[in-house]
């Protein structure tokens, strides 16, 4: 018997287009013979729905879409993920379609809410297990929190299962599949039971997720790992109750999954909003020429636009490097230099800065200026502004309101600076598009004479440790000085990010690829009185 994994890449509240993916799936998997057909967790809503779990009229068509199924489940039996709402209570729910007609219905017991789920706020736990036979073989069904912890597995083995089928909507972050096997492992060795593991494909926006189906037997060891981020049908061949050795896909290294998230996002964010294309501020620094790449990578260069806002402090080499980068990779490419601009808002504003030496206002005017000019653009035509900042100055503030924060998506929002140079480097290994010199340089804002980001900042080698150890491990600023980094440091780092927040929640929505981004799941205070010690 085969079991067919659909890796497929949904669409929150597309529920025709969903459906369709769904169906088209299940005739590929029927054609290669498969007896049962998964999908990932909520396929047929996208996930995750958030609010729209709250609405009547969204339950009618996710109905509707559920019931335009029952015809593809003739000679397959078809395992869908759906939100469902039963005698007034809502479920995140796996339904077995055969035979033309829905036989079983599973809920999902575990209910995640930390970090990005809010899962408890939309759905009821499911108490019981859900058992189907397909070829003498009796299969369980989990869905994705469900084997994060105990208990869930070990009940479908009492109830008679003998192979767990699992629907996942596991968003990606670093080193998750790492993650994934470890707790797969844990729920094998407590339940006896192999595994069948379908994850979502797809950007849902901050959100990734990479995909990455697999199997395991009972032994816990790999029988399959199929592809990341690459949208398809996969078979898992079994004996019995037991997946045969089959595929065995490489795992992408910290770079080139980063890389392919990013892409990915922007990718699916551009086209499931409908935009036509994207435009960016091209500076001749590493964000705007890594954003850059990613970009076209994901959108093809026709779709790009990219302008280059030259100051009366902007460095020779910093043209020379965004026109060789522009036409390395044939994007239109546009120069605005925003010097007189500049020098009409400093007119309108002499005498109220009458005697006041130049300062962090005019470096700000000309960030606002450059992002008034892209709004421009973005407004007359029609392409989504792509904004280039990393994750290193967003912890900071070192970014400015209105000015290079001002635009639709942050592709490199949860990146940290001395991650933006590895992925750099990376990039250049598909292809040398990145100028040497835009990795070497040092990194400057340009708002001011032989300015450098290390002049407001510690070196990023120590800031980003700084950062994620008080933002995604939540220590304190005792337990980082106890680990070797500099008291005073810390402590200005420390209050740069906690006075930064109202920066970060009026920042564009961004790529998630650490385990804790600034965006669902780091949820703090503006107004707070709170200091580390």
């Amino acid at each position: 018997m085969k079991i067919a994994l659909a890796q497929i890449n949904c669409t929150v509240g597309d529920l025709t287009g969903n459906a369709a993916k769904i169906a088209q799936a299940a005739r590929d998997a029927r054609a290669a013979g498969a007896g049962i057909l998964l999908t990932p967790e909520l396929a047929l809503s996208g996930y995750p729905p958030e609010d729209l779990l709250l609405r009547d009229d969204f339950y009618a068509q996710v109905s509707a879409a559920l019931n335009s199924l029952l015809e593809e489940a003739c000679g397959i039996t078809l395992v869908v993920g759906h939100p469902l709402k039963q005698d007034g209570y809502r479920y995140n729910a796996a339904s077995v379609l055969r035979d033309g007609k829905i036989e079983a219905v599973y809920h999902k017991q575990q209910l995640p809410n930390d970090t990005v789920f809010d899962e408890e706020r939309y759905f009821t736990a499911g108490t019981h297990s859900c058992v189907f036979e397909q070829d003498n073989v009796r299969f369980g069904i989990n869905i994705c929190a469900d084997v994060w912890e105990a208990g869930t597995a070990s009940h479908a083995a009492q109830a008679g299962a003998e192979v767990l089928l699992v629907l996942n909507a596991s968003p990606f972050h670093l080193n998750k599949q790492a993650e994934r096997y470890e707790v797969v492992r844990e729920r094998i060795a407590e339940s006896g039971l192999p595994v069948v593991y379908c994850n979502l494909l797809g950007g849902q926006d901050e959100l990734i997720f990479d995909g990455g189906a697999f199997a395991m037997n009972a032994n816990g060891e790999l029988t399959h790992q199929f592809p990341a981020f690459t949208e398809a049908v996969y078979l898992v061949e079994m004996a019995g109750v037991s997946p045969v050795a089959g595929e065995q896909a490489a795992t992408l290294g910290i770079e080139a999954s980063a890389y392919a998230a990013l892409t990915l996002g922007v990718r699916d964010y551009i086209g499931k909003n409908g935009f036509p294309g994207v435009l960016l501020g091209l500076s001749g620094g590493i964000d705007s020429a890594l954003t850059l790449a990613v970009a076209v990578d994901a959108l093809g260069a026709e779709r790009v636009h990219a302008v280059m806002m030259p100051s009366e402090f902007t460095a020779d080499i910093s043209l020379i490097d965004a026109r060789a980068m522009a036409d390395s990779l044939g994007v239109r490419y546009s120069e605005l230099p925003i010097k007189p601009v500049f020098e009409a808002f400093q007119g309108a504003l002499a005498d109220e800065f009458r005697q006041s030496p130049f300062d962090l206002a005019e470096e700000n005017i000309q960030a606002r200026v450059r992002g008034t000019l892209l709004m421009a653009l973005s407004n007359k035509f029609g392409k989504l502004v792509l904004t280039t900042g990393n994750k290193s100055e967003m912890a900071v503030g070192y970014a400015t309101l209105y000015g290079d924060m001002a635009g639709g998506f942050a592709v490199l929002r949860d990146v940290p600076k001395t991650l933006v140079y590895r992925l750099s480097n990376y990039r250049n290994t598909l292809g040398a598009v990145i100028p040497q010199r835009v990795i070497e340089r040092a990194p400057s804002a340009e708002l001011r004479a032989d300015q450098t980001d290390q002049d407001s900042l510690p070196s990023y080698d120590i800031l980003d440790a700084i950062i994620e150890r008080y933002v995604e491990h939540d220590q304190s600023a005792t337990d980082i000085i106890a680990a070797g980094y500099n008291e005073v440091e810390v402590r200005r780092v420390l209050r740069m990010i906690d006075r930064s927040e109202y920066k970060r929640r009026q920042a564009a929505v961004g790529v998630r690829i650490t385990p804790r981004g600034f965006g669902k799941d780091r949820r703090y205070p503006i107004t707070s009185a709170f200091k580390s010690v």
